[in-house]
């Protein structure tokens, strides 16, 4: 598979191997240096570097959903994190 660079040096990767990686909007890919080339991986967040604010959420209240805050954010409904 050939992908282009842009002249500011971006990429677009196919649907499907974003698809295949499991990855969308505002997710972030990873380039591991390897001897025979780069590894390319979706960046996962590390849920066990979030136990440190278990005790700062108050009883009852319900998980957040990470997938739903997401959609929202790109329907335009959501808060921006980007600055």
């Amino acid at each position: 598979m050939i992908v282009k660079i842009t002249s500011k040096r971006q990429v677009t990767f196919p649907a499907r191997v974003l698809d295949a990686l499991g990855v969308g909007p505002g997710d972030q890919l990873e380039l591991q240096e390897s001897p025979d080339g780069f590894i390319l991986r979706p960046r996962r967040i590390d849920y066990s570097k979030l136990g440190t604010l278990r005790d700062k959420i108050p009883p009852g209240h319900p998980p957040f959903d990470i997938r739903k805050f997401r959609d929202q954010r790109e329907q335009g409904y959501g808060p921006s994190l980007r600055r």
